[in-house]
C-alpha cells in the first residue's frame, strides 16, 4: 500500500497538543457503552466530573455497580445501569428499549464497547465477533435511540473508533471471514472501517436534525481490549506493549471535549485523532462502498433501509 503525507498525518497528530474545554455538562444525560473499563470508564469519570448524569451500558453488573458507586460518591450526579452483551443483538435491542423508555431525551451517546480477537469467532447472530461488537451493535443502539437524542437541544453521538481502520480488511462478500484466512488486525480494521463509513452516512442523514455524529481514535492506551484472547497474546500485551502505551485518562479528556465543546455543536461526520480532526485512510472514504456498507449493516441488524 502506498501512503501519502496526508495518510501519515496521524503520526504528527499523536504528539500534537490536544484541545480541551471548560464547558460544564450539569444536568445533561450521557449514555456510554463499555463503561466499566478502559476508554469507556475514563469517559464516564470525566463526564461525571463535568456534571453529567450517566447511563452505563455494560456486560458485567458487578463491575457496573462498582463504577456507579465510585462516581456517585465522588460527584453530585446519578448513574444508572443497563446490562447488555454486544455479541447479542437481542441484548442491544433490549437495552435500547429500556433506555429509550426511561429517558425521553438523551444529550450524548458514546459507543465505546469494543474488542479485538486473534481468532475467528461467530456470534449467536451469525456475524463475525469483532464486526458485530465493534460496528453492528453500536450502530443498532444508535439507530434505536436516535429519536431520544434528537430531543436534546444539540444531541451528539460519538463513536470510539481506531487508527486500526488503517489495517483495512473490509470485504462485503466475506464479512464473516469464511472465505479468507482470519487475521485479527485485518478483521479489527474491517470493523473500524465500517464504523467510519456508517458515521459519514449517518451524518448526512441527520443534517436537518441538529444531531451530530463523529468518530474518534482514543489514543494508544493501556486498556483491557484483547483480554478475551489467549495467554500468549495477553502476556505479550502486558509484558511488552503496555510499556509503550498511555494512560486512558487522555481518552476521557478527549471524549469530554467532543461531548461538551460549544465550538463542535455543528461538527458532524468527522474523524478525530483524540481531539485533532484527521482524514481517514482512502479506503474508508470510498463512497460507493460506503453506500453498500450502510445497506448491508441495516440488513444485518434488522432495520429498514429507509431512514
Amino acid at each position: 500500500m502506498k501512503y501519502t503525507m496526508e495518510d501519515l498525518a496521524f503520526l504528527k497528530n499523536n504528539r500534537a497538543k490536544q484541545h480541551n474545554t471548560d464547558a460544564r455538562m450539569d444536568g445533561k444525560l450521557c449514555v456510554l457503552s463499555g463503561a466499566t473499563s478502559g476508554v469507556g470508564l475514563a469517559g464516564a469519570r470525566r463526564l461525571a466530573q463535568g456534571g453529567a448524569n450517566l447511563v452505563l451500558v455494560a456486560r458485567n453488573r458487578e463491575k457496573a455497580e462498582a463504577v456507579k458507586a465510585e462516581l456517585e460518591a465522588a460527584y453530585p450526579i446519578t448513574a444508572d445501569i443497563v446490562i447488555a452483551d454486544f455479541s447479542r443483538l437481542s441484548d442491544v435491542r433490549g437495552a435500547a428499549k429500556e433506555i429509550g423508555g426511561k429517558y425521553p431525551g438523551i444529550d450524548v451517546l458514546i459507543n465505546s464497547a469494543g474488542l479485538y480477537s486473534t481468532r475467528r469467532k461467530l456470534t449467536p447472530d451469525g456475524n463475525e465477533l469483532c464486526f458485530q461488537v465493534n460496528h453492528l451493535s453500536s450502530l443498532l443502539l444508535t439507530m434505536l435511540l436516535l429519536k431520544n437524542i434528537a430531543k436534546s437541544p444539540q444531541g451528539r453521538v460519538i463513536q470510539v473508533n481506531s487508527e486500526g481502520h488503517r489495517f483495512g480488511g473490509l470485504n462485503l462478500n466475506d464479512l464473516d471471514w469464511s472465505l479468507r484466512f482470519y487475521f485479527g488486525l485485518r478483521a479489527y480494521g474491517a470493523s473500524k472501517t465500517a464504523q467510519i463509513m456508517a458515521v459519514r452516512t449517518l451524518a448526512l442523514l441527520l443534517t436537518e436534525t441538529g444531531v451530530t455524529v463523529n468518530a474518534m481514535h482514543p489514543g494508544a492506551l493501556r486498556t483491557n481490549i484483547g483480554r478475551n484472547n489467549g495467554l500468549l497474546y495477553r502476556a505479550w500485551l502486558r509484558g511488552v506493549m503496555w510499556h509503550f502505551l498511555k494512560d486512558p485518562t487522555i481518552s476521557g479528556e478527549a471524549l469530554y471535549y467532543l461531548a461538551a465543546a460549544p465550538e463542535l455543536k455543528a461538527t458532524s461526520g468527522k474523524y478525530f485523532n483524540l481531539t485533532i480532526e484527521e482524514k481517514p485512510m482512502p479506503h474508508a472514504l470510498d463512497e460507493a462502498v460506503q453506500a453498500r456498507v450502510w445497506a448491508k449493516s441495516l440488513e444485518l441488524i434488522g432495520l429498514p433501509q429507509a431512514f
